[in-house]
């Protein structure tokens, strides 16, 4: 379970409404399970189904996640027309032994978002909190 403040879920799903009609992405850094910090990153892929964020940005933000002695704790990203589960592309591009959240937008007025843990392919619901 992933505990996320008000104030950060807002912003997150604000920055994934702002990118509509491209994906966004971004990183979430805390500890113990809550998140402290929402580091949104630009989309290199520019696209409406897929992401990657710039290598130069997320080297800073983990750079910065040492100092502030967090770690990282979630991705996150955005769907824009389907529903807010990994999709084939995003199990084989899990990497980190982390939450993987996905914001969908296929209802604007009304965005989802679900963390999930994806190892060796597989995909469980992890929950997500807004405390």
């Amino acid at each position: 379970m992933l505990k996320l403040p008000p104030a950060l879920y807002e912003e997150m799903v604000s920055h994934c409404q702002l990118e509509y009609p491209k994906e966004a992405c971004g990183i979430l850094a805390g500890r113990g399970g809550v998140v402290r910090a929402v580091h949104m990153m630009r989309n290199v892929d520019q696209s409406p189904i897929s992401y990657a964020m710039d290598p130069k940005e997320q080297l800073q933000v983990m750079k910065q996640m040492r100092e502030e002695q967090v770690e990282l704790v979630a991705i996150v990203h955005s769907h824009v027309a389907s529903p807010a589960y990994p999709s084939a592309h995003d199990v084989a591009m899990a990497f980190y032994d982390v939450g993987y959240i996905v914001v969908s937008l296929a209802d604007q007025a009304k965005p989802v978002a679900k963390n999930y843990r994806i190892r060796d392919g597989n995909i469980t619901e992890d929950g997500l909190q807004v405390v």
